[in-house]
């Protein structure tokens, strides 16, 4: 099922998304409209159990929001993890952890985070930090929306702890990264994680065989398949469970592709008045404007 987390009549609330008519359809369960994706999966998932409204709302007549506005944690994100983006962040000279080619290439995955006040939603302006990075970047991602609790989570066992997907944009001031020496700072700026359009339940996709593309002014610079991950999500999913307890609404991104613009040579920055485009296999399109 794809799901919307929109406002209506200065009211929050999450619907069914009909790709065909493009309207949503509000959700109710136990009588009262559902207001939160979380609310859904915190005590088993529900959401088999909600009715769908009769009252189809267009585009035109609500504010889509993030699939979750404010997560209740930091997003965590993982770095490095598809091949050739890996040797071009090596070769660009901003990856400070790793200068030589043959240092690439992680052993594990590499996992940050990014602060819930990073979320955005499709449609909402990114902040170009004029005054503070002359480096922005975009990076897409899929990003894993987790359902069932967990700690110590084995590969074997992984998928059934994942809820559904949506998309995430990582953006990224890469002076602030390469100067600190770490990617905190550099990705966890205001706005710097635009999501959605939508989120989609886990049983509609293949999540080892998605299409990962992002257009920048319209010119096609990502364009990957999430077949092509060092490290998948069962594997993301044990590492970071190992020692850290993941609960529902958790997000982890997986990282992006080739053709950020660090990698070419000379690097292609954002600036204010770029347009992004994000798109994921199942999920559909998310878009956002610096300014």
């Amino acid at each position: 099922m794809k799901l919307a987390t929109y406002r209506f009549n200065d009211a929050i609330r999450v619907g069914q998304w009909d790709e065909k008519t493009r309207t949503v359809r509000g959700l109710t369960l136990d009588g009262a409209p559902v207001t939160d994706l979380v609310s859904l999966m915190a005590v088993g998932d529900r959401l088999p159990e909600c009715t769908v409204s009769d009252q189809a709302l267009s585009l035109g007549e609500i504010s889509l929001l993030a699939p979750i506005p404010r997560p209740a944690r930091n997003i965590f994100c993982v770095g490095k993890n598809y091949v050739n983006h890996a040797r071009e962040f090596t070769r660009s000279g901003f990856d400070a952890g790793q200068s030589v080619p043959s240092d690439a290439i992680p052993d594990c995955p590499i996992v940050f985070t990014k602060p819930p006040e990073t979320v955005i939603a499709h449609g909402d302006p990114v902040w170009s930090a004029a005054e503070i990075t002359s480096s922005l970047d975009y990076e897409v991602e899929l990003a894993v929306i987790i359902g069932r609790e967990g700690r110590g989570i084995r590969k074997s066992e992984a998928m059934r702890h994942v809820w559904g997907y949506t998309i995430i944009n990582d953006v990224t001031a890469r002076d602030w990264q390469k100067k600190h020496k770490q990617w905190f700072l550099g990705k966890s700026f205001d706005t710097f994680c635009p999501m959605g359009p939508l989120a989609v339940t886990a049983d509609e996709l293949d999540v080892a065989n998605l299409e990962v593309k992002c257009w920048i002014n319209g010119e096609l610079r990502q364009n990957a398949n999430t077949r092509d991950l060092i490290f998948d999500v069962p594997t993301i999913i044990e590492t970071i469970s190992a020692g850290i307890t993941l609960r529902p609404g958790d997000i982890i991104a997986t990282g992006t592709p080739e053709g950020v613009g660090v990698g070419f040579n000379p690097p292609k920055f954002l600036r204010s008045g770029d347009r992004m485009m994000l798109e994921i296999t199942g999920i559909g399109r998310l878009e956002n404007e610096v300014r």
